[in-house]
């Protein structure tokens, strides 16, 4: 008896560690589903008149103006204080948000303003090799993960370039864990008339982005889960 007893307590002890894991990833595969069943619903209405910090992601050419076009009739008061991340060699994007928030300054009689400039490192150059980009993926994605702590933003506004997919996955696993849920906007580009862009992509089927945004009524058809606002430039 005390043989079987020893037996029994011994499989159990074993099977333990399986169950333990098991349990854990159910744990996470339910909070995940939870997390794109909230992301697929309508945006709650917020009672609260709180500012909410805003991470702007840039991108080299038409990317950044038409973020500049679409900053401009945002809500700044309501979306402050504002992040704003371009990749580690487009200077040239940073710099027209510099002007952008210096103007609003300006206009408004404000001496400092609310907004703070940073660089991501890029996960793969133009020209890169695959074999080294696995090196530099790694890199931005650790890069990418320390600015996401330390900005913990309520708010991730987007609109195509590659640098937003790191940043949105990880938004995405913080909301998971429970460490900050940050909405995320995408806006897809005026110049994506009948499909999507890789990134755009992406963050649609993954089911990301809490708001996705198309500029062409064809763009709406073919992803229904998307909202069509009109050409926004």
């Amino acid at each position: 008896m005390e043989k079987n007893s020893s037996c029994c307590f011994s499989n159990l002890s074993s099977n333990l560690p399986i169950t333990c894991f098991v349990t854990v990833i159910a744990i996470i595969l339910v909070r995940i589903l939870y997390v794109i069943w909230r992301t697929c619903k309508p945006l709650r209405k917020r009672t609260s008149q709180q500012p909410l910090s805003t991470l702007v992601v840039l991108g080299s050419g038409g990317h950044t103006a038409e973020m500049i076009d679409l900053l401009l009739v945002l809500q700044k008061n309501k979306f402050t204080p504002r992040f704003y991340i371009a990749a580690a060699t487009d200077n040239m994007s940073l710099q027209k948000a510099r002007v952008l928030e210096n103007s609003l300054a300006d206009s408004s009689g404000v001496k400092e303003i609310s907004a703070e400039f940073m660089q991501i490192y890029r996960s793969r150059e133009v020209g890169q090799s695959y074999v080294t980009s696995v090196w530099t993926t790694l890199v931005a994605l650790a890069h990418a993960l320390w600015l996401m702590i330390k900005i913990r933003p309520q708010v991730v506004l987007c609109n195509g370039p590659g640098t937003c997919i790191p940043l949105c996955v990880i938004a995405f696993i913080f909301k998971v864990v429970g460490i900050r849920w940050s909405s995320i906007f995408y806006v897809e580009s005026i110049a994506r008339v009948k499909r999507l862009s890789l990134s755009g992509l992406l963050l649609y089927k993954l089911r990301i982005a809490d708001q996705f945004f198309v500029q062409w009524p064809q763009l709406q058809r073919k992803y229904p889960r998307a909202h069509y606002v009109g050409c926004l430039m």
